[in-house]
């Protein structure tokens, strides 16, 4: 396992937050909205500005956002996530299979445009889980 990190939803403010959260913890931001992704062309049109993903690198400190919500939307308990970086395609399945266990699938695995490998479940506890692997990003 290469790590752990935060991840946040927000509706619709994420660049706002984490500019907040850079300018409290210092650190490198990036972003990267729907419009600038291979997800362009499904999305719509007023979702172009939206962030896809941002993050946060300050020392050890990884915390990551998103502006895209499923479609139950910002609920308390869906707002933070648990991202599990994933050293191979193995260690993600099998974690994915164990931490679904009697809980929801709520994104199966599945690979990206790029050819990363993720997917997001909701554990037996109600805690949300984030797993990926980019076999390009060893």
């Amino acid at each position: 396992m290469k790590g752990i990190n935060g991840y946040l939803s927000f509706n619709g403010n994420c660049r706002e937050a984490l500019l907040f959260y850079q300018q409290c913890l210092g650190g490198e931001l990036s972003f990267q909205t729907v419009g600038d992704s291979p997800a362009a062309a499904r999305m719509p049109d007023r979702m172009k500005d939206c962030i896809l993903q941002g993050t946060l690198v300050s020392r050890k400190l990884v915390l990551m956002g998103t502006d895209l919500l499923g479609e139950e939307g910002l609920q308390k308990g869906n707002n933070i996530s648990l991202m599990i970086q994933c050293s191979s395609e193995r260690e993600i399945r099998s974690l994915y299979r164990k931490l679904s266990t009697r809980g929801r699938k709520t994104h199966q695995l599945d690979r990206s445009a790029w050819g990363a490998l993720s997917g997001n479940l909701e554990d037996r506890y109600g805690n949300h889980w984030m797993l990926y692997f980019d076999k390009t990003k060893r």
